[in-house]
């Protein structure tokens, strides 16, 4: 049987030999916000550089001696940004809890990320932040080409509090998270627990400000770590380098609380309220909603009963508060909290986002150039302009009209990461340089 959709064709290594790339006949949606701007060129240098990223008719000529730069035609597809999930645990499989990880060979648990690396690179996904879980390890590995994925950044672990959010042991001690928690109950263990965790090699730190709807011994109203002790994990992360605090934050006390400490994200935010808003407004804050945990995570066949009634329970309040929170304008990032819900379709988000009222390019603003402000970036990546890194994703149909085109990956028909062409289901073109 013919399949209807042609083979995916991969780079394998970030150590495979360069080209320059001229990307043609393209419809192009930047990341600035800007309008669509119709038979666009974006033109990628052989060290994966954006230099050029507009109308055809102002793009540099094509250079007729620039043999083997590789001309991708979109065919008057859509070409946008390469995306960011900012909230994913790639180490675990859907609905897996951190204990059933314990039950695999290492080997496999490796393998298995490996492929959810690359499943959510193929949905458009570039660049990642997973805030908890996942070993430095990865986020070498795809910078040094061992393997191919979006580029990371990792909390390695979530500092909790005794019986709180991150906290999964048994009544007799036994540790079931699997490497995801570090447990601290005082300011001056919240100092000690920021320390190991950015020993392991985290990007950012991750606390956790309430209860959830995951964990067995809590709720998402209860408080989590106490506001001293977020300002001394705050004030340790800024002592080293300035690194980034993620809260993990559902009831609105907690989320006060985070907010009065200084963290750099609200991570889930469902009880945002006006008082919330407003801080959070007037120190920057950004918020990262996750609703795919609440339109795509639920399911009582495979939930414990104590997590579907937390998830029911919430699931109304969370589209209200966070619907409030696109009409305040809040700085809103794309993430997925992908384990929870599915891996692979990410960007399905999207669509999340705009039934609860954010306009589709605001959607798309927020999943690229808000996101890479949010992780430090914007500077490079998040928009398509001369001098940003070329990461970009060809799609099929009209995401202005339909953003949940986006939201199926065999919608993504390419995928060009620092220059390198990572996912390629459009047909070929011929390697020269005389083309528009």
């Amino acid at each position: 049987m013919t399949p209807k959709t042609p083979m995916a064709t991969h780079v394998t290594t970030q150590e495979a030999p360069r080209t320059a790339l001229r990307v043609r006949n393209a419809r192009l949606i930047d990341g600035t916000g800007a309008g669509p701007v119709d038979d666009a060129v974006v033109t990628i240098d052989a060290q994966g550089t954006i230099t050029y990223a507009g109308p055809a008719a102002t793009a540099p000529a094509a250079d007729e001696d620039a043999a083997g730069t590789r001309v991708v035609d979109a065919g008057g597809r859509t070409v946008l940004p390469g995306f960011f999930d900012c909230h994913v645990h790639l180490a675990y499989a859907q609905g897996s809890p951190p204990s059933r990880r314990a039950e695999l060979d290492p080997v496999l648990v490796t393998l298995d990320t490996v492929a959810r690396l690359r499943q959510t690179l193929d949905a458009g996904i570039t660049t990642a932040r997973d805030l908890g879980g996942l070993s430095a390890g990865f986020r070498t590995a795809v910078e040094s080409g061992r393997v191919v994925g979006p580029r990371l950044h990792t909390a390695v672990r979530i500092i909790s509090h005794t019986g709180g959010h991150a906290d999964v042991r048994l009544p007799d001690g036994t540790d079931l998270s699997a490497g995801m928690s570090e447990i601290a109950d005082s300011t001056d263990a919240a100092r000690l627990a920021v320390r190991r965790v950015l020993r392991d090699g985290a990007d950012l730190v991750k606390v956790c400000a309430t209860g959830g709807m995951g964990s067995p011994y809590d709720d998402p109203d209860d408080e989590g770590l106490l506001e001293e002790e977020i300002r001394a994990v705050v004030d340790e992360a800024g002592r080293h380098g300035g690194k980034p605090v993620a809260a993990h934050a559902q009831g609105n006390a907690g989320i006060l609380t985070a907010l009065r400490a200084g963290v750099t994200s609200i991570e889930h935010g469902y009880g945002l309220d006006e008082r919330a808003l407003d801080m959070a407004g007037e120190q920057g804050t950004f918020v990262v909603p996750t609703l795919s945990t609440v339109y795509a995570g639920i399911n009582k066949d495979t939930m414990p009963d104590y997590h579907y009634q937390k998830k029911t329970r919430w699931s109304g309040v969370t589209k209200e508060n966070i619907g409030r929170a696109i009409e305040y304008g809040a700085r809103i990032a794309l993430g997925t909290d992908a384990a929870v819900g599915p891996h692979g379709v990410n960007l399905m988000e999207l669509s999340y986002l705009v039934d609860l009222g954010m306009d589709p390019m605001a959607a798309i603003v927020a999943g690229t150039r808000t996101s890479a402000e949010l992780l430090g970036v914007a500077d490079r990546l998040g928009t398509l302009a001369a001098g940003r890194t070329g990461d970009l994703v060809i799609c099929d149909g009209d995401p202005l009209t339909d953003i949940g085109v986006l939201g199926d990956p065999a919608n993504i028909v390419c995928v060009i990461q620092d220059g390198v062409v990572r996912k390629d289901l459009l047909l070929p073109a011929a390697p020269t340089g005389r083309q528009p």
